[in-house]
């Protein structure tokens, strides 16, 4: 596959999630929980969408989920993504309640069902960002 002549974009680490792609890096996967609720919540945010609480803490999660949601991309023109297809983008349910978009890595494409169990993998992608992937787990 030919190397493609446009980087792909990344995140842009801010320091409201700096704590998120610092844990990413590590091979961790952090989140924001509430103290006062329990409650999990991400995107980063400045407090508890459960509560309103502003004493949030990051706290390392699993890794465990399920895939809620996905869609298949076979045609893609940008010049990041033309050599990339198919790929897939699916919508996780961690463990832990939240739910975020990712890619599903190490599987077909018409391998994928929803509710299918995965594990959280890291794939780095500069100094600075390695992105939360997640492979086909066994339970």
């Amino acid at each position: 596959m030919p190397e493609p002549t446009h980087p792909k974009p990344l995140p842009v680490i801010t320091e409201e999630n700096r704590p998120f792609w610092e844990g990413c890096r590590q091979g961790k996967l952090l989140l924001q929980q509430c103290p006062s609720c329990a409650h999990y919540q991400f995107y980063p945010r400045l407090y508890c969408m459960h509560c309103g609480s502003r004493e949030l803490h990051w706290q390392e999660v699993s890794g465990r989920a399920t895939l809620y949601s996905y869609t298949i991309i076979y045609q893609n023109k940008a010049p990041e993504f033309v050599h990339d297809t198919p790929y897939n983008v699916a919508i996780v349910q961690l463990e832990e309640g939240p739910r975020l978009m990712a890619n599903i890595v190490e599987t077909l494409p018409e391998q994928l069902y929803v509710d299918m169990p995965l594990s959280v993998v890291f794939e780095p992608m500069s100094e600075a960002i390695a992105l939360p992937r997640f492979k086909p787990a066994t339970r």
